[in-house]
């Protein structure tokens, strides 16, 4: 029988407000195993650690448990507590009465009551556990960026300076992501190209950083600091070593029908192209589906015109292998699509555009090389709608949209509604808007400038309705303060839509086997404390990835992943997690049923000679890597023999705690 220790948490009023902490003390003193029981206002301060370390000393505990808030924030402090006092880490056990009791009654009887019994079954447990010895594992000095945008390239180039290699996978031909798309930036209105284009250049000319364009990632095996990538690099059909980015095989190619992605398909491109001038790797891709060579085996003129002989027509996939000790995730964001709303005539006019495509008519290297003309007729429009939340803030049940606020949207509109009435003081602008959301260093202030110095008229409420009429759009809308329905005779309008994680974000999370949420943004550990780091043990969080960003927030998150991983990094070996499968060799019945299931690939089989009451010979038994698994317990629940079981929560441990709740 262990000596077991209990002290029960006040957390302040969070835990004491609902819970009898006193009570709760009390009730478990007479509890197997338990020859202390006490109560304290903050069992995390330096007193209340010193106050667990005194009644180890003084009543000789074997076994520590600790009642008070979750252990996700709080096991580790006083597991490194009791292994100060000499009792071994894993033989303390954390109760929490705040998440489970406190939080979520109000009734203090009933929290409690309920206090109690999770109390009785973290003793039940350290009655059955035992000392467990960490293992230490190697650390693979190179991280690997999942995505190619600002955040990727920020993240790369601070782990870079610190002296580590990093591979970026981008899936486009040319890193640099949305912001590539960018005209100017708020608040400061500065060109997006001039900030971002030395951050690519920097990222390109770094010795210790390899960027794998026009690849994605296809699979990965192993743990923190062990992963291992197999990454596949599209074919090209261009020799990356010999191209020179001249342009000459863009410029003779007689295809002309592929939609411009960089231009938001506002207009068409080459079958081989660079994506945009200031494009890294600078280096021509051929699309296939648009290529007459490809469709019809004839044409060849880029072939024929490169004096380099970059164009390899033969060019298959290749398959990359490469170990990393961590992974940032920095997949990025799309636009939601517009077309679902047909209120806003999205799918029957040209003249309605999205945000981003309003973007690229306003760049200096868009598609009408920085004027504004109207897609449908390319006149110059005289009056301008913009319309806000287009997707955002959603009701949950909404069939279209998202719940979340896109943070950006408001901010963005302002800065388009500026840079319109700069450069076209004779266009009218009107914002549609539910509030301005304005959070950020001089974000207020910028949005008071489009109101007050360039007098754009923002209304607010929502439209309800636009509708083609002849050469302008009707635009329905209300306007709350006023109390009256607005009827607008627009040329343009411009949808503020929604953004929501890059369609690859899904298939990437199962890889990693990282957490999402139902929005497909990757979820943090923790949403104060660990606002980088992802569930998972070495895969980081990087940009809108996470959620919704501006860029400055974007660059700092991508600064605070890189420190986490360099951090990692510098570690040349990592102390495992003792809580690892391990099978009964006379009970393995050599299925298979545990191999299967396992997401880290930590099991195997031998053939071994096995000696019990029943059988004796060889047979063939599972056998668990213990620097591999991460003890998500997958093995043991489905172990048809029970042969299966998981140190420091073995089947005979769980079946305490559960006997201690049911008594």
């Amino acid at each position: 029988m262990q000596r077991i220790g209990v002290f029960v948490c006040w957390c302040g009023s969070n835990i004491a407000a609902t819970v009898d902490v006193k009570r709760v003390a009390e009730a478990v003193r007479t509890e197997p195993g338990v020859v202390f029981s006490t109560d304290y206002q903050y069992m995390c301060s330096e007193n209340g650690q010193a106050l667990i370390r005194q009644a180890i000393h003084e009543h000789g505990l074997t076994g520590v448990v600790v009642c008070s808030c979750s252990p996700r924030m709080h096991e580790a402090t006083f597991r490194k507590t009791a292994t100060l006092a000499g009792v071994n880490p894993y033989m303390v056990e954390i109760a929490n009465i705040r998440e489970q009791c406190s939080w979520i009654h109000k009734d203090m009887p009933e929290g409690t009551e309920k206090a109690v019994i999770l109390a009785r079954a973290a003793i039940a447990k350290v009655n059955l556990n035992a000392p467990l010895t960490a293992g230490t594992s190697p650390v693979t000095k190179r991280a690997l960026v999942i995505g190619g945008g600002i955040a990727g390239i920020q993240t790369a180039l601070d782990v870079a300076d610190a002296g580590y290699e990093v591979d970026i996978v981008e899936k486009a031909p040319t890193i640099g992501g949305r912001m590539a798309q960018l005209d100017k930036t708020f608040p400061t209105l500065d060109c997006a190209a001039c900030i971002l284009t030395p951050k690519m250049v920097d990222a390109a000319q770094n010795e210790k950083i390899n960027i794998i364009s026009y690849a994605e990632l296809d699979s990965l095996s192993g743990y923190v600091g062990n992963f291992t990538a197999k990454i596949r690099k599209k074919a090209r059909y261009i020799d990356e070593t010999k191209c020179t980015g001249c342009g000459v095989c863009t410029e003779k190619c007689p295809s002309r029908k592929g939609l411009n992605e960089f231009n938001m398909g506002l207009n068409t491109r080459g079958a081989i192209y660079i994506p945009f001038a200031q494009a890294i790797p600078n280096v021509a891709v051929i699309d296939a589906k648009n290529c007459l060579h490809f469709r019809t085996g004839k044409c060849g003129l880029c072939e024929k015109n490169c004096s380099a002989g970059a164009i390899r027509f033969d060019q298959q996939d290749e398959m990359l292998e490469r170990r990393y000790g961590a992974i940032i995730v920095a997949t990025g964001f799309k636009p939601i699509d517009a077309s679902a709303f047909d209120e806003y005539a999205y799918t029957q006019s040209k003249d309605v555009v999205t945000s981003l495509e309003f973007e690229r008519i306003m760049n200096a290297a868009g598609p009408t090389k920085g004027q504004l003309v109207r897609p449908s007729d390319g006149k110059h429009p005289r009056e301008i709608v913009f319309i806000q939340c287009v997707g955002s803030r959603c009701s949950q049940d909404a069939v279209k949209g998202k719940p979340y606020c896109s943070k950006i949207c408001c901010m963005y509109t302002a800065k388009h509604a500026m840079l319109v009435r700069e450069k076209y003081p004779d266009v009218k602008v009107h914002v549609f808007y539910i509030d301005a959301r304005t959070p950020g260093k001089n974000f207020d202030e910028f949005y008071r400038r489009a109101v007050e110095q360039y007098d754009v008229d923002y209304i607010k409420g929502m439209v309800g309705k636009v509708s083609v009429e002849g050469d302008h759009l009707h635009v329905q809308g209300s306007d709350l303060l006023a109390n009256e329905q607005v009827h607008i005779q627009a040329d343009m309008v411009v949808l503020a839509t929604a953004i929501e994680p890059d369609p690859t974000a899904r298939a990437i999370g199962t890889m990693l086997t990282a957490s999402m949420d139902t929005n497909d943004f990757f979820t943090e550990a923790h949403p104060k404390l660990r606002p980088v780091e992802s569930p998972t043990a070495g895969i980081y969080l990087s940009g809108v990835c996470q959620g919704p960003k501006d860029i400055p927030e974007t660059v700092a998150q991508a600064g605070a992943a890189a420190a986490k991983v360099i951090g990692l990094l510098s570690k040349n070996s990592l102390t495992c997690n003792p809580c690892v499968a391990h099978a009964d060799e006379l009970l393995c019945n050599g299925c298979s049923q545990c191999e299967r299931v396992c997401p880290y690939g930590a099991i195997s089989y031998e053939d071994r000679e096995v000696r019990g009451p029943e059988f004796r010979g060889v047979k063939r038994v599972a056998v668990a890597n213990e620097a591999v698994c991460q003890g998500c317990g997958a093995c043991t629940v489905t172990c048809p023999s029970t042969a299966m079981d998981l140190k420091g929560f073995s089947n005979n441990q769980i079946m305490a705690e559960v006997d201690a709740i049911c008594r």
